[in-house]
């Protein structure tokens, strides 16, 4: 038995002064309202002035501190270890279009890292896919050579290999295990059926990279969309005349939105806009974290294979376009709190509540009895100092 005592403690509905958690095992057995003293048999960790959390869970992440996802066999177990030290406890690894054969390296890696979990690592979770079935006009830094139609008989443009759609979409049954969340513009051709597809095939189908109007957005959520890809970024925005994806998203319910806490990619006055309409249970915080994550400004790395750079701002392609961001979910959260204004129990649901319900994940994302005990201390600065993944403190002591 181990008590973290005397924290401030976030739960879903308030924040507990002085509190403690009782872990067991991998479990959190009981929280309470004050300071727990030495019982028998406990180990008791005086908290004084930290603030416990959930553990972040971050569902698009590319990569970490220079290595990317798609770097090979092991290199979803390796950002897997590096993930704890910002305070994430599970994460989405995300691929960028690629080819079908190292589509097929990094579900192996995914399923591998998953049948056995890397040590003292952050959990992996199925995969997001920010598939090949985009909008080649909404791309980013998502390669364009490598994007297919999936109602076309060939690429949108020569690619590596010049392979087909349906090479993809048979990587991905075979692999389908390992794939959680996939990325596609509806508009596309055989968009719609692509979504049905999916769905039938159990996957989180997300709108994203996309230049769908109003009108086939709302037919993407009805046929099946629940699942926005950073919201507000490479997708129709919002106007008083034609609404487009942005307003399709923010006015269904049941579609979860996912947004860059980074402070530029979305200025915290929009993130607080979202908020408000879509509420702290259907918007999520995350990353969009590349290789370049974690590093200085200057900094070079890789995403997808091709080369990126660390500025000020955000990571960007060699001539200037935006390729995802920089940050950790550490500082996601501040950003919340300090930039956003957002309390911290809100910030807490965006970065860890909201998006464990959106995947199903019922036994994480909270503190709470009979949860795993998957938790972020932090300073009163809210750095972290140390996670705890399964009841396992990291760094050890």
């Amino acid at each position: 038995m181990i008590v973290l005592a005397g924290a401030r403690v976030v739960l879903a509905d308030r924040v507990l002064a002085e509190g403690s958690v009782v872990i067991h095992e991998d479990r959190i057995v009981e929280v309470r309202d004050g300071v727990v003293g030495a019982a028998a048999g406990a180990r008791v960790l005086p908290m004084p002035g930290r603030v416990v959390v959930p553990g972040f869970i971050d569902v698009h992440v590319h990569g970490v501190e220079g290595i990317d996802v798609l770097d090979g066999a092991l290199a979803v177990a390796a950002v897997a270890s590096r993930l704890p030290r910002y305070g994430v406890t599970a994460f989405c690894p995300t691929s960028v279009a690629c080819t079908p054969a190292d589509l097929d390296v990094f579900l192996g890696s995914v399923a591998a890292a998953r049948a056995a979990p890397p040590a003292r690592a952050a959990r992996v979770l199925p995969a997001h896919l920010e598939s090949n079935f985009i909008n080649p006009a909404w791309n980013g830094a998502q390669p364009a050579s490598c994007l297919r139609t999936p109602g076309g008989i060939g690429p949108l443009a020569p690619g590596p290999g010049e392979f087909t759609a349906d090479e993809v979409l048979r990587t991905m049954a075979a692999r389908q295990e390992a794939i959680g969340i996939v990325t596609m513009a509806p508009e596309i051709d055989g968009g719609l059926d692509l979504v049905r597809h999916l769905r039938g095939r159990g996957h989180v189908v997300s709108i994203g990279h996309s230049g769908a109007t109003y009108a086939e957005a709302r037919a993407a959520i009805a046929a099946g969309v629940t699942h926005t890809t950073h919201l507000f970024n490479r997708m129709t925005p919002l106007s008083h005349r034609e609404p487009g994806v942005v307003g399709a998203v923010l006015e269904a319910p049941e579609v979860g939105a996912e947004v860059i806490c980074d402070g530029y990619h979305v200025h915290p006055g929009a993130v607080r806009l979202a908020l408000q309409v879509k509420s702290a249970r259907g918007l999520m915080a995350i990353t969009d974290g590349t290789a370049a994550s974690g590093l200085p400004v200057g900094s070079r790395a890789r995403l997808g294979g091709r080369p990126i750079v660390v500025t000020p701002r955000a990571a960007e392609l060699e001539d200037g376009t935006l390729a995802g961001s920089a940050i950790t979910m550490d500082r996601a959260f501040r950003m919340l709190v300090e930039e956003a204004g957002v309390p911290l129990q809100v910030a807490a649901r965006l970065c860890s509540t909201t998006p464990a319900e959106r995947l199903g994940l019922a036994d994480q994302g909270r503190i709470a009895a009979g949860a795993l005990a998957d938790l972020a201390v932090l300073d009163p600065s809210l750095r972290v100092r140390e996670t705890w993944i399964g009841g396992v403190r990291l760094p050890e002591p």
